[in-house]
This record gives structure tokens, sequence and C-alpha cells, in this order.
């Protein structure tokens, strides 16, 4: 299995035969989904950015550089690493799709951590 598997899914998306392990990456769960409509594996919220990170970066296209290096760098602190092998794990297995309630994914985290896996 290649890494290249990694994809990036909306949680409001129907799931898709090839999703293989489905993993929700927010910090906070979607609103108004119940755990049923998100059909999640898993939930890996340590592997998500800062609280404060998230506001400061407030999904602002412009500030997706410094929000990747700024997130990059909490990705090294053990929990958040410690999640971020959960991951690698799975990508290791098969197929890994990362879920986010994000409406911008090519601006997000889940792009990030998406290259990340994938290099």
């Amino acid at each position: 299995m290649t890494r290249q598997t990694v994809r990036i899914r909306r949680v409001y998306d129907a799931p898709e035969p090839d999703d293989g392990a489905r993993v929700l990456i927010d910090r906070v769960w979607p609103r108004g989904l119940s755990s049923d409509a998100v059909r999640a594996d898993e939930w890996l919220k340590d592997v998500a950015p800062s609280t404060s990170l998230r506001r400061w970066f407030g999904h602002d296209p412009e500030k997706f550089g410094d929000f990747r290096s700024r997130y990059l760098d909490e990705l090294d602190d053990p929990t958040r690493h410690a999640a971020l092998d959960q991951l690698r794990a799975l990508v290791e297995h098969g197929p890994l799709t990362l879920l986010t309630a994000t409406r911008d994914v090519a601006h997000s985290h889940a792009a990030v951590l998406a290259d990340l896996l994938r290099s």
C-alpha cells in the first residue's frame, strides 16, 4: 500500500467504499452530527492544532504558510506526535481518510497532515 492512499473528506460527505480507515482529526466534534452520521472509525483530536493556533489562523488562506509552520512545530509535542504516529500506522495498513468539518480543506490542518503522511 502506498502513502498516496491518504484522502481528505469533509464529515458531511457520504462515505465511499475506498475510504479505508476513517479518522476524525478535528479537536471539536462537528456541530449537529451524531457519531452515526460521521461514521469515523476513530477520533484523534490530539492531532488537531491547538485552540489558540486555530483561533489565530481563523481559516485565512493568507495566513496558511505561517499556520503550516506553526502547526508542524506543534506536532512535535509528545501527545500530538503520538497521535500522528497512530495515523502513520493506519496508513501503512491501507487507505486512510482524514475527516474534518473544515470548509476549505486545501487550507487546513487536514491538508498539512495529508502531505506529511504522504511524504
